[in-house]
């Protein structure tokens, strides 16, 4: 098995999550500036086996794409370019900045750190990458 990377792609900056070779743990791995994100990702993906790259789906509350799609969709067409032999996934990221804050809160973090958006971003990543991994465990479940 190789490693699944999750990416909570902004308009500034892209949180990076990764699980390790087994699939089991989701960690957060850092947050890189869009404009060397594409970089960093062929650099990483040179060193370690990825195996699928999960990109949050920002959707409103009407399960619509939200604004900050029309950032994202871009990104995601160009990364299935790039890295053709690896899957692309989208993960609904709603409600991912606010979990990470009261992740943040509940850790026990104070105001300062908090306010930290390269963290949230971190964060945030994560927690898609944990949410894409719970709903495969639960969909090869129901196929049993």
């Amino acid at each position: 098995m190789g490693r699944i990377m999750a990416i909570d792609y902004g308009q500034k900056r892209a949180g990076i999550a990764v699980t390790d070779e087994s699939q089991i743990i989701a960690t957060g791995l850092t947050t890189v500036h869009v404009k060397d994100l594409v970089s960093f990702l062929k650099e990483y993906v040179s060193r370690e086996n990825v195996t699928c790259i999960v990109v949050g789906e920002p959707r409103d509350m009407k399960n619509q794409p939200s604004f900050s799609a029309r950032f994202i969709d871009p990104f995601v067409k160009n990364l299935r370019k790039i890295f053709p032999s690896i899957v692309i996934n989208r993960m609904d990221e709603r409600f991912t900045s606010r979990m990470a804050f009261q992740t943040m809160i509940d850790a026990g973090l104070g105001k300062k750190s908090r306010q930290n958006k390269e963290l949230i971003d971190t964060i945030s990543a994560t927690i898609i990458l944990q949410s894409y991994m719970e709903r495969n465990t639960f969909e090869q479940g129901r196929k049993q």
